[in-house]
């Protein structure tokens, strides 16, 4: 698991863009930057903050499993 972490996280994402992983088997999203300023999904780097700290070695790590962040990126792609 780790390797495929560490080769994904070699991949830069787009301009506009930043990348997330999600779930147990950390799962790689490319992610829009507007979705930052949405409170719900700053509370989840809140959370994520909390639990895992700043200094991940794997980047941003979400506490959430992927269908739970499928649903919250079809609902903010929605909106932003």
């Amino acid at each position: 698991m780790a390797k495929r972490v560490e080769a994904e996280g070699r991949r830069r994402a787009p301009k506009g863009h930043f990348v997330v992983y999600v779930g147990n088997e950390m799962k790689r999203f490319v992610i829009p930057t507007s979705f930052l300023s949405n409170p719900i999904f700053q509370q989840l780097l809140d959370k994520a903050a909390e639990e895992y700290g700043y200094d991940n070695q794997f980047g941003i790590v979400l506490p959430c499993n992927e269908s739970t962040f499928n649903s919250l990126i079809a609902f903010l792609g929605k909106r932003c």
